[in-house]
């Protein structure tokens, strides 16, 4: 698991989310990663990308309207993040879908997903706990 504690903002519902993000891309990982012939993990990327369609539009709702009713100054900055992510992943899996899941390009994209992962859990929505947290408002 990849999930690690210090990767908790203080906000339950939303570390509860990233717990579950966290949890998934690092089975996908694992899947891609073990030995086996590559035709029999096509399904757990097929899978992957259909729940990150899903589940990514979902907790990003529910983060966006969080700060929109804390009135987080940066929100749409962090929105604006968020678009550009869930447009990566609607690409990469009409990509995939079109060109085939051939091993590179998902190995590829195995990475790209736990750097944008970490790197936005530890830095924007680090951020959004800060002021959480400095304006003394409500964690869901």
């Amino acid at each position: 698991m990849i999930w690690k504690e210090k990767y908790k903002i203080g906000i339950p519902a939303i570390d509860r989310q990233h717990e579950e993000l966290f949890r998934r891309v690092a089975d996908f990982v694992q899947a891609i990663r073990q030995e086996g012939r590559w035709e029999e993990k096509i399904d757990k990327v097929k899978d992957t990308m259909a729940f990150l369609q899903e589940y990514v539009v979902t907790h990003f709702n529910y983060e966006e309207k969080y700060q929109q009713k804390l009135g987080y100054p940066d929100w749409e900055e962090h929105r604006k993040i968020h678009e550009a992510f869930k447009a990566d992943v609607q690409n990469m899996a009409q990509e995939f879908a079109a060109a085939g899941y051939h091993e590179d390009a998902v190995q590829k994209l195995a990475g790209k997903l736990l750097a944008w992962l970490i790197n936005h859990v530890v830095a924007a929505d680090q951020k959004m706990a800060q002021y959480v947290t400095e304006q003394g408002l409500e964690k869901i």
